[in-house]
C-alpha cells in the first residue's frame, strides 16, 4: 500500500475514494475518525487515502489532479438556476431559492 493524499476532512476523503473507485483504482481511507479526538491528540490528524495496489500510483495521481481541478472549478463559478433563474454561488450544488440541482454537477 502507498499513501496518495491527506484530505482536509472525512467528506473530501470519501469523495476522492469514490472518484478513484469509479475509475477502477482501489483505495482505502485511514484515520477518518481521528479528527474527532482533536484536543486529545498531540497533533491534528486528517484522513489519508491509501492505494491498495502500488501499480495504480501513476493513474491515481492523474485522477487526483482531475478531482482537485473539478472541485476547484465547480466551487469557483457562480451559476444561474435553470428552474427559477436565481443566481447562486459556485460552492453550492443546489439552488437555495427552489432546491433545483445545479445542471453541470452530479450529486
Amino acid at each position: 500500500m502507498q499513501q496518495l493524499y491527506q484530505a482536509k476532512d472525512r467528506v473530501e476523503a470519501q469523495l476522492l475514494r469514490d472518484y478513484l473507485a469509479d475509475s477502477g483504482v482501489e483505495a482505502v481511507v485511514l484515520g477518518d475518525y481521528l479528527s474527532g479526538a482533536a484536543g486529545e491528540l498531540p497533533a491534528m490528524q486528517f484522513p489519508v487515502i491509501w492505494l491498495v495496489h502500488d501499480g495504480d500510483r501513476y493513474r491515481a495521481e492523474r485522477l487526483l489532479k482531475q478531482f482537485q481541478h473539478l472541485n476547484r472549478e465547480a466551487s469557483e463559478a457562480d451559476w444561474r438556476c435553470a428552474v427559477c433563474g436565481e443566481l447562486s454561488e459556485g460552492q453550492f450544488a443546489i439552488c437555495w431559492q427552489c432546491g433545483a440541482e445545479r445542471p453541470d454537477i452530479e450529486l
